[in-house]
């Protein structure tokens, strides 16, 4: 075990340290497919599902052409099994966590739920919650254009080094299951440290989803890459949540030093292939499609959120005024990227 000491335990340790969320916590989301995802889902090449059932949590990449993952109807997904990388890892009735990119957009569209049947040649997943994913971790790894580097065969540790994009799976203790991306400089995102690996925390939406879960159930998976390869390394383990002054200052970019450090006990780490990449040509990166337009997305999704409070009402009303939402991304992700 690390020799640690500042530990996160509760909620509101995590809270005090990140902040508290600017407007109520689910008011991005919806609970089903609408125009706006479904035109994202129609040129996304490329993902990571987790499912977790009874404890059991597990990760894979999925990809494959344009528009792999099809929609039905506004309140489900169908996607290929021969898209996943591993589809032994579904079961009837699990929770699952989706995160479905394309080429080329720093932002992605996060998709939870639960899978409701699998056939023959496709899984269908019934839709609990839809939102878009800020573009912050894309742009701090340089996803879409990846830099020139010495890339080392068959070596874990090196590669770890070098990763500069990860997803964290998590899940709670009543077993939904949530896909976090994380992204930062190589040397910057993971670490070996006292036996454990170790990422930090960015300023980010702050609902600290995958918190929570960890605080819940710690059990994990991540998956990290180094984009422009189609290796990745999977890593099975528990993780925490730690504050400690020495281990935050390992993570300092441009500066800033993070708030909060997540920690995972490895039980088991393995590099691999993906076909899943492969399959979707993630590099180099193609034009960004015209009819895809983040702002728009995200001012879509918080006027059709069920939430009804006041503070979501006045959220409402201010992103109605023009050029709010995208004067306010614009300056976020000018000054809070660390």
């Amino acid at each position: 075990m690390p020799k640690f000491t500042s530990k996160c335990t509760t909620i509101e340790q995590v809270q005090k340290r990140v902040g508290k969320l600017p407007a109520p916590r689910d008011l991005k989301v919806i609970d089903y497919i609408d125009e706006h995802a479904m035109r994202w889902l129609s040129y996304a090449s490329f993902g990571f599902l987790a499912f977790g059932k009874s404890g059991q949590l597990e990760l894979t990449s999925v990809g494959g052409e344009k528009g792999f993952a099809s929609v039905p109807n506004a309140g489900q997904v169908n996607v290929p099994l021969a898209a996943l990388d591993d589809a032994s890892i579904v079961d009837h009735d699990m929770s699952f966590g989706a995160l479905f990119m394309v080429s080329g957009m720093d932002e992605s569209l996060r998709i939870n739920g639960r899978v409701s049947r699998i056939e023959e040649e496709h899984i269908t997943l019934n839709v609990e919650e839809c939102y878009l994913h800020c573009a912050k971790a894309f742009r701090r790894s340089n996803f879409w254009q990846p830099e020139s580097i010495e890339h080392t065969q068959g070596e874990i540790p090196d590669f770890i080094k070098q990763s500069t994009f990860l997803v964290l799976a998590s899940m709670n203790s009543r077993g939904h299951v949530d896909v976090s991306p994380k992204g930062d400089p190589g040397g910057s995102l993971l670490q070996e440290v006292e036996g454990v690996f170790c990422f930090a925390d960015r300023p980010g939406n702050r609902r600290i989803d995958s918190f929570r879960n960890i605080i819940e159930q710690p059990e994990v998976c991540i998956i990290a890459l180094m984009p422009g390869y189609h290796e990745m390394i999977e890593i099975k383990g528990t993780a925490a949540l730690y504050t400690d002054e020495s281990l935050l200052e390992r993570f300092v970019v441009q500066g800033k030093q993070p708030k909060l450090t997540t920690s995972v006990t490895a039980s088991s780490i393995k590099k691999t292939t993906s076909q899943a990449i492969t399959s979707a040509k993630l590099w180099p990166a193609q034009r960004t499609p015209e009819d895809l337009v983040p702002s728009e997305i995200f001012k879509a999704h918080i006027k059709h959120s069920k939430e009804n409070s006041l503070q979501a009402k006045v959220a409402r009303a201010a992103v109605s005024l023009p050029g709010a939402m995208e004067n306010g991304l614009a300056l976020d992700y000018k000054k809070n990227m660390y």
